[in-house]
């Protein structure tokens, strides 16, 4: 089973039309897309979104991400993306989990690894910066 991590945060979706194909059923791609909004909300409540990340001197890419399909989603139904903060000293780590939002059904889990890159000489950090760290640790007391 998967960690449910320190922290989490839920998003919900609304299945918009442009995102399914001619079955009504998401394309698998955009999954990727609905991951990257529930993340972004979980590092606004942790008080460190990418806007802070930059501004402190690091870029975080995607190193790593997993995805399994159960289900598919399809045009017209709410989902639930829940973000939840696994690892966050040596890298981040996010598991994700989208489910039904009416019914509760399990329809998606990933996750995603992201490592801090120093801007100015575009090297990749082996911890996470302190200034990320402590912006969790503000979040979990």
């Amino acid at each position: 089973m998967r960690s449910q991590g320190v922290l989490h945060c839920d998003t919900e979706i609304l299945v918009p039309f442009f995102d399914v194909d001619t079955m009504h059923v998401v394309w698998h791609g955009h999954y990727v897309k609905y991951l990257e909004v529930a993340r972004c909300a979980l590092l606004d409540k942790i008080g460190h979104n990418y806007t802070h990340m930059l501004d402190s001197g690091y870029a975080w890419p995607v190193i790593d991400m997993q995805l399994r399909y159960v289900r598919g989603a399809v045009f017209g139904q709410t989902l639930n993306v829940r973000a939840s903060l696994v690892e966050w000293e040596n890298r981040l780590k996010v598991n994700y989990l989208i489910t039904d939002r009416a019914s509760g059904e399990r329809l998606t889990r990933a996750s995603t690894v992201q490592v801090a890159v120093e801007i100015a000489t575009r090297e990749m950090q082996l911890a996470s910066p302190k200034v990320f760290i402590d912006a969790v640790d503000r979040a979990l007391s």
